[in-house]
């Protein structure tokens, strides 16, 4: 019985790593890397919760590893990679102003961890740092195409959302993985793949992930439709 309340747990982990990956991959100037270990953790992100409802594994540490995941991947390793690409012109500046990003996101987390389950289930309240992370990536990734200050305003805009009292509808009873992580699968790893036309630099991590996440995808609907 330990086995099942581990898997979920090792996939929290795997997502842990990501982030941490993602922030070294940014410091040595290998950004779209860096946003892809950001998608992927996504990926994991999406399954971990959902891995321990269907296996009953549910627990408070499991709860409490996530938002310490979440914090990094989708908080630090972020504002990271926007520091490097985007406020590193702003030196100190820049740097504080990135670390906003994190702050808002913390805070977040610990709102979220002191609602009711019920209320969680049905809506967000503010926009998940999950997303906002992701939607910062994928900024990151699409950078030569957008705009900088297009990119500033959507960090500016995402700090005060995830604190915000705006309800987000939770798609965590959906037999579908969060909303968001479908468009970061194909969005930001197909389209880039489109867009650049090259797979030197694709990270290897992604061809193990993907065809995971789509059999994870595919093992939810057949079993959502047997019911």
């Amino acid at each position: 019985m330990r086995y099942k309340k581990a898997i979920p747990n090792m996939l929290t982990l795997g997502n842990l790593y990501c982030g941490f990956l993602s922030i070294g991959f940014a410091a040595y100037g290998q950004f779209n890397n860096a946003a892809i270990l950001i998608l992927i953790g996504m990926m994991l992100d999406s399954m971990d919760g959902r891995l321990a409802r269907m296996l009953g594994a549910d627990s408070n540490l499991g709860k409490e590893l996530d938002s310490l995941a979440d914090i990094v991947t989708f908080g630090v390793a972020p504002s990271f990679l926007i520091y490097y690409t985007y406020f590193h012109k702003f030196e100190l500046l820049g740097l504080a102003i990135a670390g906003l990003f994190p702050l808002f996101g913390a805070y977040r987390l610990a709102r979220f961890n002191v609602t009711p389950t019920k209320s969680s289930l049905q809506y967000f309240v503010g926009v998940p740092i999950t997303a906002a992370g992701g939607i910062l990536a994928l900024l990151t990734l699409f950078g030569e195409i957008i705009p900088q200050i297009f990119t500033t305003v959507v960090f500016t805009g995402l700090c005060f959302l995830m604190v915000s009292r705006i309800r987000i509808p939770s798609l965590k009873e959906v037999p579908l993985p969060k909303y968001g992580t479908i468009v970061t699968l194909f969005l930001g790893s197909l389209l880039y793949v489109i867009y650049r036309g090259t797979y030197e630099q694709f990270p290897y991590l992604i061809y193990i992930a993907t065809p995971i996440y789509i059999a994870y995808l595919a093992y939810l609907f057949i079993k959502t439709s047997k019911k």
